[in-house]
């Protein structure tokens, strides 16, 4: 049996530079940041006091639509509010809910972070104070009482990754499969990849796929601190994020949601669906090295790519832009450089390679998702977004990586990369239609 093709039908963003795909990628285009001081949180005492903060969206009358007997909006964790703005948009770009499409051959794929937990700390002291006695004594089953019934169960509930796959699905009325995976940085992607497989393996005819998250707490921000991740350039926000140059120090945390609808191509013709591009290829590995640090060789991260482009049918000559995973560290920015010189050869020099990262910072589950429209949009305009903050060169890393600014090209074949903590590493190729 012939392998069906798999293509984009509609994409949906809400990003720290837009509330939709195209007034991100506008945004893209002009240069702007999308990272400021935090505002969700006192963070004046944190070493890291700045994000990529996503704000303004308007989930609530979405969420009325799916009717009175559902959860209360100020249950639904951050998490699940991005995936299900950004759903709703790939949904109506599609033209699929004006469709009669079998709902058992539509499904969900997402790569997905947990959603806020109870503030673990805030609820302990406010319930402990109300359980000490007039001479100051702890009452033990006062307190377990006190927390019962404090405690909001719909929002425990809510801290479940696959919360917001759910909501989706109920949202849309998609009865096929439903997945999550939690591969960190690659999950937005390697969710993509999986639904491609699902697609062309005649396991459904639609999958949505995408990424969502939300780290921007306390608990988030002090423990990327603890690893020494995160940039510390609080009083210049704006070029915080800096892939690739040689003064970086961390990236910067970031959240949101990119959702893609991905369709059989002939499905997505006799329906006369606008196709945007074709997702063509996908390859995964992983590093088995580490938690937080890739390996140095770079060999998972260079196989990821090799089987994405085997698996798409591209020789590596054909590669015309390649969306880097870029996150502004020291040692994923040299080990993906060295990936992408040991993919191409010299011809790795002569690629575009450009980090998106440098403006919206890191949305972590939902980066690669993003970064794969990013790809799919550059392919049908004609300019790739550039690395921003680019200014002092590293010996590591030599290649083209558009230094701060756009530029005109021709984009038939693209890379997106992808490399999460633990090694977890993905590579998708999109390609004109």
């Amino acid at each position: 049996m012939n392998e069906r093709r798999v293509v984009i039908t509609g994409c949906g963003v809400v990003s720290p530079l837009g509330l939709s795909a195209s007034s991100t990628w506008e945004a893209l285009l002009r240069g702007e940041s999308g990272i400021r001081p935090i505002t969700y949180f006192d963070a004046s005492t944190f070493p890291t006091r700045i994000a990529g903060e996503a704000k303004n969206f308007d989930f609530s009358k979405i969420w009325a639509d799916l009717g009175s007997d559902y959860l209360l909006p100020s249950t639904v964790s951050q998490t699940t509010r991005l995936a299900v703005v950004a759903a709703h948009e790939a949904w109506r770009d599609s033209g699929l809910s004006e469709s009669n499409v079998p709902s058992e051959r539509m499904g969900v794929y997402l790569g997905a972070g947990k959603g806020e937990a109870v503030n673990d700390i805030q609820f302990i002291g406010s319930i402990f104070r109300r359980c000490l006695d007039d001479q100051g004594a702890f009452s033990i089953p006062q307190f377990v009482n006190a927390a019962l019934e404090s405690l909001e169960q719909g929002r425990e509930l809510e801290v479940d990754p696959g919360r917001a796959a759910y909501h989706i699905a109920r949202m849309l009325g998609l009865s096929g499969p439903n997945s999550t995976c939690l591969t960190a940085c690659a999950a937005g992607a390697q969710a993509l990849g999986e639904a491609y497989r699902q697609v062309r393996e005649n396991v459904a005819d639609v999958v949505i796929g995408g990424g969502c998250h939300s780290m921007i707490t306390p608990q988030g921000i002090i423990g990327f601190n603890l690893l020494g991740a995160l940039s510390t350039d609080n009083e210049d926000p704006r070029r915080a994020s800096r892939p690739f140059d040689a003064t970086r120090n961390g990236f910067v945390l970031a959240e949101g949601a990119a959702m893609v609808v991905l369709e059989e191509y002939e499905h997505a013709k006799r329906r006369r669906a606008s196709i945007l591009a074709e997702l063509a290829g996908y390859g995964c590995t992983a590093d088995a090295f580490r938690v937080t640090d890739p390996n140095p060789d770079a060999a998972g991260e260079a196989e990821a790519i090799v089987r994405a482009l085997k698996d798409a049918g591209v020789n590596p000559d054909d590669v015309d832009y390649i969306n880097a995973h870029g996150t502004s560290t020291i040692s994923n920015d040299q080990t993906e450089t060295k990936a992408i010189k040991r993919t191409f050869g010299d011809r790795a020099y002569k690629i575009p390679v450009s980090s998106t990262k440098s403006l919206t910072g890191h949305l972590i589950a939902a980066a690669g998702a993003l970064e794969a429209i990013v790809c799919a949009y550059a392919i049908n305009n004609g300019v790739v977004p550039g690395t921003h903050n680019y200014s002092e060169i590293d010996e590591e890393c030599d290649l083209d990586y558009i230094p701060n600014d756009t530029r005109e090209v021709r984009v038939d074949v693209a890379l997106s990369n992808s490399f999460g903590f633990g090694g977890q590493n993905t590579a998708l190729v999109i390609r004109r239609v």
